[in-house]
């Protein structure tokens, strides 16, 4: 076998493959086992139909193309290994010469992966904001450690913001009830909003028994956006009462005696989730900063397929959320079109990171082991809320493993880049990652403390069954 590599483009080649005639002989011969069981042939047992006979019954061509579909496949693979090739999807396949006795011919237009120079990775400079933790931020989760623990009173008042309502809601069109558009004795806070548009400002002032219709759009359903009456019935209005900040209520909200220990506890917890978030953002800005050092081509395929499943993703989400993507971009200030644009940036960041990612963890020759694929595995189960063991069958069963240990190297590389940075925040201190543990404390200097949000800051791409 011949092979020949045209570069179409960084990210693209075009493999041309000469496969001696003799070569094809092996897939002629099991063609022909092939189609000897298959056919009936008087005089002939079936399976001992000889090839002169197939070829006159079935016809010579039909055996040609089985012969070629089963060689094609494995001469493609062997001319990718002849030219150290990494294929990034599926091979364009053209048969371009053959005839009976003569050599065959075919062309393969493939994705591929990208030679990337890689940079100096080491010492890395990135700045991120300061950690902010005010007596406010402590106060508002205390503030909702009481709402957990508060009753609902009923109230003889027309209601306001923040207080609780039983309601009914139907929604009509032209006068006719929208089939799965009701619902009965729902208890909604006035004023959270994200139920439908126009809701909240039909409920302030509404009393016990009071009934009202607005227009609003359907979130949810076959009719997603459509104009609709709605009529909202009040059976109560209620009043959340808080418990006394108090030590009683400390004991029974926590394990602390005090007030002031759970103030502390509270204020504790939120300064090692702000310092995860600032690491988290210097593991983003370290990456950004990387990826300014070098020129990573994209194929456009893969660019195109990652933009796809992304603007899938987030409608399903906002779907599940009942928002519309109107309303989505009118809370979010952008237009359409900027929201693609912010999109595709996203994607090309995320492509190229990997790509970058990948050739580290080769340089770096970072290996796996069994514990860390089955950590990993549980740990994505968990983060998509499904079961570890049915998740990891699923993996199996799917041929998604590859993937899932390319994403374990891609956090390693990233932990080697990020912990050889160098990261100060907006006060010019030096923000500590190396030893910076999971749940947000700082172990020791020497202990092997592994980079909080593991994982590689790229978003992975969606991957199909």
């Amino acid at each position: 076998m011949k092979s020949a590599v045209e570069t179409l483009s960084p990210t693209r080649a075009k493999l041309t493959v000469e496969v001696p005639f003799e070569e094809l002989k092996p897939s002629l011969d099991a063609a022909y086992k092939q189609i000897a069981q298959q056919i009936n042939v008087p005089g002939f047992r079936r399976g001992k139909v000889p090839p002169m006979v197939i070829d006159r019954q079935v016809g010579r061509g039909a055996v040609l193309d089985q012969a070629i579909n089963e060689v094609v496949p494995q001469k493609y693979v062997e001319a990718l290994q002849a030219n150290s090739l990494q294929p990034l999807a599926q091979p364009e396949i053209e048969v371009t010469k053959f005839e009976d006795n003569a050599a065959l011919e075919f062309t393969a237009e493939v994705d591929v992966r990208p030679e990337i120079a890689l940079p100096d990775y080491d010492g890395v400079e990135a700045q991120v904001d300061d950690i902010e933790l005010t007596d406010a931020d402590v106060e508002e989760q205390v503030e909702a450690l009481r709402e957990r623990f508060a009753t609902l009173i009923d109230v003889e008042r027309p209601a306001a913001d923040g207080d609780f309502v039983v309601m009914d809601l139907v929604a009509k069109r032209d006068g006719e009830t929208i089939e799965g558009a009701e619902v009965s004795g729902m208890s909604y806070r006035v004023g959270r909003g994200g139920m439908l548009d126009g809701l909240d400002e039909a409920l302030v002032g509404m009393a016990a028994g009071d009934e009202k219709t607005f227009a609003s759009e359907l979130v949810g359903g076959d009719l997603v956006g459509e104009s609709v009456d709605v009529t909202v019935t009040v059976s109560q209005v209620q009043e959340q009462e808080l418990p006394e900040l108090d030590d009683e209520f400390a004991q029974m909200a926590s394990e602390f005696d005090t007030v002031e220990e759970l103030t502390a506890d509270v204020r504790e917890r939120l300064s090692r989730g702000r310092r995860l978030e600032q690491a988290a953002a210097a593991r983003d800005a370290v990456l950004e900063q990387l990826l300014d050092r070098v020129e990573v081509p994209l194929p456009e395929t893969i660019v195109t397929d990652e933009l796809n499943a992304r603007r899938q993703s987030v409608e399903q989400q906002l779907m599940y959320a009942g928002i519309t993507m109107d309303k989505y971009l009118e809370d979010e200030g952008q237009t359409l079109e900027e929201f693609e644009a912010d999109l595709e940036r996203r994607v090309r960041d995320a492509v190229a990171a990997q790509f970058l990612l990948d050739e580290i963890a080769k340089k770096e020759e970072f290996g796996i082991d069994q514990s860390e694929l089955s950590e990993h595995l549980v740990r994505r189960a968990q983060q998509s809320g499904q079961d570890p063991q049915e998740f990891a069958n699923h993996m199996f069963e799917h041929n998604h493993i590859p993937e899932l240990v390319q994403e374990i190297l891609r956090g390693k590389a990233l932990a080697r880049v990020v912990e050889a940075a160098v990261v100060t925040d907006a006060s010019g201190k030096a923000v500590e990652l190396k030893n910076l543990r999971p749940d947000g404390t700082i172990g020791e200097p020497e202990a092997e403390a592994e980079v909080p949000a593991d994982e590689p800051a790229a978003e992975e791409p969606a991957s199909e069954e």
